[in-house]
């Protein structure tokens, strides 16, 4: 069942959920892992660590990778971890806390190879612009997926409630390795013995 607001139709939750990643598809979306916004994160090492995969799964499906940073003067770039696997991204700085909010942000997301419908989503905070980025996203009418395991807060209950607002706004909330494995499909691809070393 799907019901239509405006010009944009919105599939049900269930709906939603049951349609399958498909690589060709995807756009990843890393937001504002900073080095100054990190360290308060609760779980920050899970959030790097898991965002890493993710870069490395996008890179080996090709699947563009999309960097933002907040402020990025007064709280830092992206911290060297993640920075070292985005050497060929130019991060869109913004003071926006919406991605969506930024107008070289959607420019940047329209101008995506092929037929881009999909956001998925790591990075910082939850409940701020994660859950602003999901919501601006769901509004222009792309699906959204979540890696709950690889976006943080700085408490975990702030955390948990952003996750439930995206959630019952229509992102779907999975995790890495959820991504991972649906957007491989199967074993034994040059793809997924090349990720391999990275899933530990």
């Amino acid at each position: 069942m799907s019901t239509t607001v405006g010009r944009i139709e919105t599939l049900d939750f269930t709906s939603i959920s049951r349609k399958p990643l498909q690589p060709e598809n995807c756009a990843l979306v890393v937001i504002d892992v900073q080095e100054k916004l990190l360290p308060p994160i609760f779980n920050r090492e899970a959030l790097v660590r898991n965002s890493a995969l993710l870069i490395h799964a996008a890179r080996i499906l090709g699947i563009p990778v999309m960097v933002t940073t907040q402020y990025a003067k007064g709280l830092g770039g992206t911290v060297p971890e993640l920075a070292e696997l985005v050497t060929d991204v130019t991060p869109i700085d913004k003071t926006e806390f919406s991605c969506f909010g930024k107008d070289t942000f959607c420019s940047a997301v329209k101008a995506l190879p092929g037929n881009r419908n999909t956001m998925l989503l790591c990075g910082m905070e939850a409940h701020i612009c994660v859950m602003q980025t999901a919501l601006g996203a769901l509004d222009q009418g792309y699906l959204v997926h979540v890696a709950s395991d690889a976006i943080g807060s700085r408490s975990e209950w702030n955390w948990q409630v952003g996750l439930e607002r995206m959630q019952n706004s229509g992102a779907v909330i999975s995790s890495t390795e959820m991504m991972i494995y649906e957007l491989m499909r199967k074993s034994g691809t040059p793809q997924f013995k090349e990720l391999l070393q990275y899933i530990r």
